[in-house]
């Protein structure tokens, strides 16, 4: 445990993404996720180029939901990186919004058990990491307690957190988003926790609980 109790990390409540129009931003998350003010947009133009080192999960309950989630996406202005398929963990599927984040819909269930609904279970932030050890020693000493981990994954437990948090190598992460890890620049993404300010070994800005 972090000894600064008061930097202590336990929870990430909202998410900011940099985009050039956050207002068209904040429409497809709206249309696309209904994810309030858990995922915010703000206006930039931070030079960064294609894949940007991490992506937002929404787990939900069943198959037909990752297909609800999927088409809304689709239909306010996702392109599809990965079409919704079964797999050997469960079923789901990849986006991208407009503004360049990249969604993972999924369900470990592969068999649905009512009708179809957007309600949402988790939301996931998973960060691209060089060195997932180092990332992995720094989120501890952060004070973050690590529920999994194995090879190059890291689950963080966070049961009080609206927004969950892991870590992945970047490489493997770039190919389970079905793109190139190849990209530069700014992240544009800031994460809003109750451990104050301070930015991680990967580059990832790290800002105090927006209100």
């Amino acid at each position: 445990m972090n000894s600064r109790d008061s930097l202590a990390l336990t929870s990430i409540d909202s998410i900011t993404l940099e985009a050039a129009d956050p207002d068209a931003a904040a429409r497809f998350y709206a249309d696309a996720f209904g994810l309030g003010d858990q995922v915010r947009a703000q206006a930039s133009d931070a030079p960064t180029t294609s894949f940007r080192g991490f992506t937002m999960s929404l787990v939900v309950a069943q198959p037909a939901n990752v297909g609800a989630l999927f088409d809304a996406a689709v239909a306010a202005g996702a392109t599809v990186l990965k079409p919704v398929e079964k797999s050997m963990w469960g079923y789901g599927g990849v986006v991208q919004a407009p503004d360049g984040a990249i969604w993972n819909l999924a369900t470990s269930t592969k068999k649905d058990t009512g009708p179809a609904t957007k309600e949402i279970e988790n939301i996931v932030l998973l960060l691209g990491a060089e060195d997932v050890g180092a990332s992995k020693r720094f989120y501890v000493d952060r004070g973050l307690a690590v529920a999994k981990s194995f090879g190059s994954y890291v689950d963080f437990a966070t049961p009080e957190s609206p927004i969950g948090l892991g870590l992945y190598k970047r490489r493997a992460l770039a190919k389970s988003a079905g793109v190139s890890a190849e990209g530069s620049g700014s992240h544009r993404i800031r994460i809003h926790g109750d451990a104050g300010s301070f930015t991680d070994p990967d580059g990832f800005v790290w800002g105090a609980s927006a209100e």
